[in-house]
């Protein structure tokens, strides 16, 4: 039986019970694929259901479409509720688990307490909170003259980047780093860092 427990809240998955992630992402879907790949590994004993984007065109609806996962395209639209449709189409999908992956928009936690994480591309809780993602981490890293950066894995709860660690990868910052470049160092942490955190939380190799 896999047992969750945060914040004093527990989820119970029975032994037959499969773990079904649903994924949520507004970028390239790397990380969807990332997680997708280390459970086709057996590393992390789960699949990966369903990847819910915000955007038709959005890149990880292509990537995610390509390597088998079934796309959920759930659009913000006047005069009805947002929270609700990304809810349904995560139930549609029998997930039991939520993984955001660079997914930009604030989540409703409600429903998932204790089976959701986040990956933030930062040591948090440094340079984190509402506004701060992507390329604008990595200026405030360099802006601020740290000579270390990398990742966090953690639970959501209803505030942004606040729920508690499961696991921080590290990574130097080195002379003449451009955003770019340091966000291509701290993306290989995070595609460690990411099936870490689920193999800690799920079980695993």
């Amino acid at each position: 039986m896999v047992v969750l427990d945060v914040a004093n809240r527990r989820v119970q998955l029975m032994p037959t019970e499969t773990v079904r992630i649903g994924a949520l992402a507004s970028g390239g879907g790397r990380t969807v694929i990332n997680i997708a790949d280390a459970c086709a590994r057996g590393e992390i004993p789960a699949v990966v259901a369903v990847c819910v984007v915000t955007r038709a065109d959005a890149g990880a609806a292509e990537r995610c479409r390509a390597h088998g996962i079934p796309v959920e395209v759930v659009a913000p639209e006047p005069g009805e509720t947002f929270d609700d449709r990304v809810d349904a189409a995560l139930r549609a999908h029998g997930v039991n688990f939520v993984c955001l992956a660079g997914y930009l928009r604030r989540f409703r936690v409600d429903a998932w307490i204790g089976r959701a994480l986040n990956i933030h591309p930062a040591l948090l809780p440094d340079f984190g909170g509402h506004g701060m993602y992507g390329e604008r981490v990595h200026r405030a890293a360099l802006a601020a003259g740290r000579t270390e950066s990398g990742c966090t894995v953690h639970w959501v709860d209803p505030a942004y980047d606040t729920g508690t660690h499961v696991v921080q990868r590290r990574c130097p910052v080195l002379p003449g780093d451009t955003a770019e470049t340091l966000a291509a160092r701290v993306f290989q942490e995070e595609c460690r860092a990411y099936p870490e955190a689920l193999r800690q939380v799920l079980g695993g190799v």
